[in-house]
């Protein structure tokens, strides 16, 4: 048995997601740059850039895109799972009826779905 009761695919899910964190903390942010840059689009819809990369930034851009998609889809597949549903006949007020999440059975908005607001918002998205 693993120690705190943790399964196996738990620990490699938590494994991937500390790579993924390790990756961007150790890539340059580039967002500054970006406002520059979209100056410099050229009429192609190109801009040139001539930049020195290191050896981490490389690897996270190789994994970027594969890294954002995965976590679009799972932000996705939470959002499905977590979605309220009315609950009859546990109210005194019938024009608003108790909502719960249909997944988890917590009162609406559930603990996953404010987590994912919350988050999301923080990043001005």
């Amino acid at each position: 048995m693993l120690a705190n009761g943790d399964r196996p695919d738990r620990l490699r899910l938590l494994e991937r997601l500390e790579e993924i964190r390790y990756r961007v903390q150790k890539a340059t942010a580039w967002r500054s740059a970006t406002h520059y840059m979209g100056q410099l689009v050229n009429r192609d819809g190109y801009v040139p850039v001539n930049a020195r990369l290191s050896r981490d930034d490389l690897t996270f851009l190789a994994h970027a895109r594969d890294d954002v998609l995965a976590f679009v889809a799972l932000g996705q597949r939470l959002l499905e799972l977590h979605q309220p549903r009315d609950v009859p006949g546990r109210t005194s007020d019938p024009t608003r009826p108790m909502r719960r999440c249909r997944t988890c059975t917590q009162r609406w908005p559930c603990p996953t779905y404010q987590t994912i607001d919350e988050v999301i918002d923080s990043y001005g998205y």
